[in-house]
């Protein structure tokens, strides 16, 4: 990876290590659809104004199908999952539930012929969803498991947003794309917001939660990842989920005061293990002269 590969990465598992937390704050008083809304609205506020003046919003019209799949599987519905999901579970929990992105990453290349899965990704595989399996079985209660299992759909998501950006948009503007899936997903959670209010004034901590979400892990933190995937592809880029999570545990513990027992140790150890051994080229054999 190269030097801003690198300096990519490592900001991205920063910025994307913080919504976790934000999230479980603003959810206290703003209902999923409503936080879904403001995130993209105020994001799309925010770029479409810039990317209408450098011209990066027209190229969109005849990928509309790309834009709208895209949106779907990146914001659409991971987001509403997503908020609904730590409304019962820890920000850190979440978090190293969705560190399984590069699994579904992995089963995702091998379904589209891009990649292949050999003995030791497969192994990958296997030792990486024993660690959800850990994390599933030990800590979540069974009231919450249906908000657990959700966030497989968070992981599913965050895995084919990449791809159909890589294999479909990858050569239009990024300010455009990240614009146009901000205002089309915030379009089609308008109406449904509207029945989702807020009954009193929003305090000050799930404020400035909502500004975070939207500024910092919205509009910089994809404007980053499209650079990244430029840089490094689809499947090396959903690998910073292995520095987001460690980012949402030591703020989930150190400010929400959020338990980390042996049994989330071992599952985030077991799913990192895993995505990297399922994510890990394979050294490509030299070709054999036929007789």
């Amino acid at each position: 990876m190269s030097r801003r590969g690198w300096l990519l990465f490592v900001a991205l598992g920063v910025i994307w290590g913080l919504p976790y937390l934000l999230i479980k704050v603003a959810v206290r008083e703003v209902s999923p659809t409503l936080l879904v809304l403001m995130r993209t609205g105020g994001g799309a506020v925010l770029l479409v104004p810039v990317a209408a003046a450098r011209h990066a919003l027209r190229p969109l019209l005849a990928h509309w199908r790309a834009l709208l799949a895209y949106t779907t599987a990146e914001l659409g519905i991971p987001w509403y999952l997503l908020f609904t999901a730590e409304r019962r579970l820890s920000s850190s929990l979440s978090a190293l539930i969705v560190a399984a992105v590069p699994l579904a990453g992995a089963i995702l290349a091998r379904a589209t012929g891009t990649d292949h899965l050999d003995a030791r990704r497969l192994t990958g595989l296997l030792i990486g969803f024993g660690g959800v399996g850990v994390l599933v079985g030990v800590d979540v209660g069974r009231s919450d498991l249906l908000a657990a299992l959700s966030l497989g759909g968070v992981a599913a998501g965050y895995a084919l947003g990449p791809w159909i950006l890589s294999h479909h948009l990858s050569d239009l503007p990024a300010i455009g794309v990240v614009a146009g899936s901000l205002t089309l997903c915030a379009v089609v959670y308008s109406p449904l917001a509207a029945f989702a209010l807020p009954s009193g004034q929003l305090s000050a901590s799930v404020v400035w939660s909502v500004i975070g979400l939207t500024l910092v892990c919205t509009v910089l933190a994809f404007l980053a990842f499209f650079a990244l995937v430029a840089e490094v592809g689809p499947m090396r880029a959903t690998i910073i989920t292995y520095v987001n999570p460690a980012v949402a545990v030591l703020l989930g513990v150190s400010i929400l005061g959020e338990g980390f027992g042996p049994a989330t140790g071992a599952g985030f150890v077991l799913i990192l293990a895993g995505c990297f051994l399922a994510t890990r080229h394979s050294p490509v054999p030299a070709p054999v002269a036929e007789p």
